[in-house]
């Protein structure tokens, strides 16, 4: 009997103390996932403006140099006539089509994805400058 008593006694103790540490451990974790800071926007929005159609120089370096510096699978090289004097025979329009359509390894749009057409256009005028 006295063991029965103490063994209640142990698992009514141990019993409390453990729903104790629970309600002790939740309010830990409420106080270190609180956020450390508050954001506070004030004023006016900000006006959305376009940056403007990009250099051709720029397109060019960001998007066709990799291929049309060194003529990769037969990329017109940059501002060499001979490779660059077939193509315009066709006209710019038809370089210009080519290069927004794709035309044999060269995907559409080259590999400027974001590129808008006045771009690509710009682009190709900075290839072939001076020729």
């Amino acid at each position: 009997m006295k063991f029965k008593s103490f063994l209640y006694t142990c698992v009514g103790v141990f019993s409390v103390l453990a729903v104790q540490a629970q309600e002790m451990s939740e309010a830990d974790i409420r106080s270190r996932i609180q956020p450390i800071g508050k954001v506070h926007v004030a004023g006016a929005k900000a006006e959305v403006t376009s940056s403007g159609p990009r250099a051709g120089s720029v397109i060019y370096a960001k998007a066709c140099v990799a291929c049309h510096s060194v003529g990769v699978l037969n990329a017109p090289k940059f501002q060499n006539v001979a490779d660059w004097s077939p193509r315009m025979e066709k006209g710019f329009d038809a370089v210009w089509k080519n290069a927004i359509n794709g035309i044999g390894a060269m995907p559409p749009m080259g590999t400027c994805g974001d590129c808008s057409n006045d771009e690509i256009k710009a682009a190709i005028e900075h290839m072939i400058e001076g020729i």
